[in-house]
């Protein structure tokens, strides 16, 4: 489904993204690990269209997206949920919410899906109309979470979804997101936590410093030892 070839990212003279490759297959759960710096929110920002590679290929189902504004990238299926939540602070829930759905007209439509996130996140319908800067930090990335859902996205782009949250909710966290796959959406994750990221994974890269230096299962990458002492604690 998505496919990225020797893409390059310069910040004037910084790297950050030094030719990397990867694919995401439709269906799958995709995860990259790595430590801070590494390039990973790079990557997805640039997937995304909010940052413009110096080099490299970015095709969507076979058609190259690389110069597609990131606007037009929304509309094509591609949904970023940012690193930090970014919800609208004074603005409701549901007015969140509806934001998601800004290049849709099909109005019926709209109002199924808001149903479908309500039911992933009820808390989001009992706070629906409450200020979303009011909501604690579990309860705003739901809400961040759900306006990517009202784009109804082919792949979902995920940065740090478990960021500053209490190990209870990262839990529910991962959970709704293997429930958001397993409803049909390809998802692209970023994580810190890797031991959870590489649980719900089907498959996984590892970056350092803007390059990808290793790639396997999940299950395969659980088990090698070199990821156990740099990422699992082990």
């Amino acid at each position: 489904m998505l496919e990225i070839k020797d893409l390059s990212v310069y910040f004037g003279v910084i790297n950050a993204l030094k030719g990397i490759s990867l694919t995401v297959n439709e269906g799958e759960i995709v995860t990259l690990i790595g430590a801070n710096g590494a390039g990973k929110t790079t990557t997805l920002r640039t997937i995304s269209g909010l940052e413009k590679p110096t080099s490299g290929t970015i095709l969507l189902e076979g058609k190259d997206i690389t110069a597609t504004s990131a606007k037009d990238r929304v509309k094509m299926g591609i949904s970023h949920v940012p690193e930090g939540r970014r919800v609208f602070p004074s603005m409701s829930v549901l007015e969140n919410l509806e934001l998601g759905a800004y290049l849709r007209r099909d109005k019926k439509e709209i109002a199924k899906d808001l149903q479908m996130v309500y039911e992933h996140f009820p808390i989001l319908h009992t706070r629906r109309k409450q200020a979303a800067g009011t909501l604690s930090g579990g309860e705003q990335q739901m809400l961040a979470i759900g306006r990517a859902l009202m784009s109804r996205p082919r792949i979902l782009l995920l940065d740090e979804p478990s960021m500053g949250l209490a190990p209870l909710l990262v839990q529910e966290i991962f959970n709704i997101i293997g429930n958001i796959n397993n409803n049909g959406t390809t998802v692209l994750l970023v994580e810190q936590n890797a031991s959870m990221a590489l649980r719900i994974a089907h498959r996984a890269y590892v970056m350092e410093t803007g390059s990808i230096v290793l790639s396997g299962t999940g299950a395969d990458l659980m088990q090698s030892e070199d990821i156990k002492k740099a990422y699992l604690g082990g």
